[in-house]
């Protein structure tokens, strides 16, 4: 599958079902070897984003949550779950995938070579 959208080739991959995510939960799993953090809104809502914290390449599913806020492990550096903007430093933001859900599968769209273009 791509995503439609011109010049972003990607592929849409089912990473997970929606029972393997609890809502306020998040989690890490695997498309194509590539970590992804999935985040289960209290709204029902499901993000993607990268798995690593952009600061050091820790896993961010291993941080902390309260609230709408993600803690990286590693270095306290936070991030809204919502948006994956960065909140404390305000200069970074996590790279944001598609998501697709089809009855209980959760789908993310992988940009070709892992890069998101």
């Amino acid at each position: 599958m791509t995503d439609g959208a011109p010049g972003r080739a990607a592929d849409w991959k089912v990473v997970a079902t929606i029972d393997d995510l609890w809502e306020g939960d998040v989690g890490e799993f695997y498309a194509d070897g590539l970590p992804i953090l999935l985040v289960h809104l209290r709204s029902g809502e499901i993000r993607a984003f990268a798995g690593a914290c952009p600061h050091a390449g820790f896993p961010l599913a291993d941080g902390d949550v309260d609230g709408g806020v993600l803690t990286c492990s590693a270095h306290s550096w936070e991030f809204d779950l919502d948006t994956g903007a960065g909140l404390n430093p305000d200069n970074c933001q996590l790279m944001r995938y598609q998501v697709r859900r089809d009855g209980d599968l959760i789908a993310v769209a992988v940009p070709q070579n892992g890069v998101k273009t």
